[in-house]
């Protein structure tokens, strides 16, 4: 996988415009210069844990004695599971209740952003290819960039695009990711039959 798939694939999971509607609702209650600030936060949380992550993950999955087939097919199993949440989006939202209140850490940072299906991803590239550390970190921080960006920019795509869009556009997003999901099952078994005979 090159960087820029990698990238792709990691701004599918974040899902920003999916996003949009929760972030705003979560925000319009604090004054307009604040609610800049608390996103910047949130956004710089989740960059930071999404990092320890990346670099620090293929220690863990070592220690639990994990293969590499084993984390494709896990990951695409949860990837699979967020994708069809994104097309049949649940009706008390993609990830339940919201607690009330200026948010921090949860749930902007985690699991809006860095959700469980992001971090899996990250461990997937890491375990699958350890050596391309530093490529891994730049398809993560044009993924982080990319959706921070539209974020940022949510009041005027609320605005310009509507409810309907923005649901069309997540459900076509999910729709990659399902593809992406049963692709990354289908390289586990694989890499698994391969390990067997």
């Amino acid at each position: 996988m090159d960087i820029l798939s990698a990238a792709l694939l990691l701004f599918l999971i974040m899902d920003p415009l999916g996003n949009i509607p929760v972030f705003l609702g979560l925000l319009r209650p604090l004054p307009p210069r604040r609610r800049m600030l608390v996103l910047a936060r949130e956004l710089v949380i989740a960059l930071v844990i999404l990092f320890a992550v990346l670099l620090t993950g293929q220690w863990v999955l070592a220690a639990l004695h994990l293969r590499q087939e084993s984390i494709s097919i896990g990951g695409g199993i949860v990837l699979f599971l967020i994708g069809l949440k994104m097309i049949f989006p649940p009706a008390n939202g993609l990830f339940g209740e919201i607690p009330e209140g200026e948010p921090l850490v949860v749930p902007m940072a985690v699991p809006l952003i860095a959700g469980p299906s992001t971090m899996a991803a990250l461990l997937l590239l890491a375990n699958q290819d350890p050596g391309r550390t530093a490529d891994w970190s730049l398809a993560l921080l044009l993924a982080w960039v990319a959706s921070a960006a539209i974020l940022f920019s949510a009041t005027s795509l609320y605005r310009w695009l509507g409810p309907r869009a923005l649901g069309a556009l997540e459900r076509l997003m999910g729709m990659l990711l399902v593809a992406l999901s049963v692709q990354m099952v289908l390289d586990g078994v694989t890499g698994y039959l391969r390990g067997v005979g």
